[in-house]
């Protein structure tokens, strides 16, 4: 049965396309454009053209539109609604079934699906896609493995193709990475330019980083910061991938440092400068002393003098220099100099704390005996006291700590 539309769906859809650049009419001498002849297409149910708007809606969220994002869960109870006030024979349609399994995978929830089971009008050859689906939402891995991988995604509507595909990659990715990764390129190939893209493209990145596939990892990087970096998920793909960052030995291998700053040049320079913050944090808290000296040092590069970027560019950079070999007295001085109200809140504690550590590296134990000088060609040298050796311990600890610690 097809309902009649809904106004307030079809302002919503006008608001989406308005906003989306239509190019100019005419051939641009004048002359006015051929009329096209309309594509012999069949007119789709209601659950169809509820689904569509949400993906649009959700595309936008992909292009970095913040007001579709705050609008989407509106948009998801208003569609919840619709489809469970639709009668039940509606379901006995699979483009109509499938649109309802498209809704739910993509932020919908399973209770329009449960509906539809307990209507008792899905096809039999569609319920596995409806218990699977179920199962995936209310974290029933296996059970939503077993059902889901009877369906294969390209042979599914346009609207759920990328969907499902996208859903047996999650569900694929502990046991069989090499499996999630094909799923995942095969999502980005079934909805080029969506938000469905845009997820399968930043999960990938982060399955190739823990498989340590760099080529790869960097090539589908620059991709994602050239395609989606205003993405509403961009924070939350650069805090990630500064952390994958963070397993390259930047300071000692000038073709990885190389591969960094091609991936990091296709953002802007203040992005560009954000992003070797994040980097040099990560590598502090997972003791990467020379990838966070690395990074801090190009973030300074591209702060202001007297700017809070700067400010913690230098605490990065100390903090990890104090426990560098050779360079303590580098590191303190730096973290000296640090003005601490241009720093963030935590990064005030972070400053606190290698203060701290630095004051314990150099403090003598009160209980340590002053040593007379060995007197030149006397000897063999001693072995460090057992309190000294204790002492560096302690210290080298409480680095760790911070490094492990501060700020998650």
């Amino acid at each position: 049965m097809r309902a009649r539309p809904d106004p307030r769906l079809a302002a919503l859809l006008s608001a989406l396309l308005l906003a989306v650049p239509a190019s100019a009419a005419g051939d641009g001498h004048g002359a006015p454009a051929a009329p096209v002849e309309p594509l012999p297409v069949g007119p789709r149910g209601l659950p169809v053209e509820l689904v569509r708007t949400l993906q649009l809606l959700q595309d936008r969220i992909a292009k970095g539109s913040t007001q579709a994002h705050l609008a989407q869960r509106q948009l998801l109870g208003h569609i919840e609604e619709r489809l469970l006030a639709l009668e039940p024979g509606t379901w006995a349609a699979p483009e109509n079934l499938r649109a309802a399994v498209t809704f739910a995978l993509a932020g919908g929830g399973p209770r329009v699906l449960r509906g539809i089971l307990e209507g008792g009008t899905a096809a039999e050859s569609e319920t596995g896609l409806v218990l699977g689906s179920i199962a995936y939402l209310d974290g029933r891995e296996g059970e939503a493995r077993a059902q889901l991988a009877r369906y294969d995604a390209r042979t599914m509507s346009p609207g759920l193709a990328g969907q499902l595909a996208l859903t047996q990659a999650a569900l694929a990715v502990r046991e069989s990475p090499r499996q999630a990764i094909e799923l995942l390129d095969l999502a980005r190939l079934l909805a080029p330019g969506t938000l469905v893209e845009e997820g399968a493209l930043r999960r990938e990145i982060f399955v190739l980083a823990q498989g340590g596939d760099a080529q790869r990892f960097e090539a589908l990087s620059i991709q994602y910061l050239r395609r989606f970096r205003r993405s509403v998920y961009a924070g939350n793909f650069r805090q990630r991938f500064a952390a994958s960052l963070t397993r390259l030995d930047f300071g000692s291998d000038e073709a990885r440092v190389a591969r960094l700053e091609r991936m990091l040049d296709e953002i802007e320079p203040e992005g560009r400068r954000d992003l070797y913050l994040l980097v040099a944090r990560a590598g502090l808290e997972q003791g990467r002393r020379e990838t966070a000296i690395f990074a801090a040092e190009r973030a300074a590069g591209l702060a202001g003098p007297d700017s809070s970027a700067a400010a913690q560019a230098r605490l990065y950079r100390g903090a990890a220099l104090i426990v560098a070999e050779g360079r303590f007295e580098e590191g303190q001085e730096a973290l000296r100099g640090i003005e601490r109200n241009l720093l963030p809140e935590g990064d005030v504690a972070l400053l606190d704390a290698a203060l701290s550590t630095a004051a314990q590296i150099r403090t003598p134990a009160a209980d340590s005996p002053k040593r007379p000088e060995p007197a030149e060609n006397a000897g063999p040298r001693r072995s460090p006291d057992p309190a000294s050796i204790a002492r560096a311990q302690a210290a080298v600890a409480r680095i760790d700590q911070l490094m492990n610690g501060s700020d998650r």
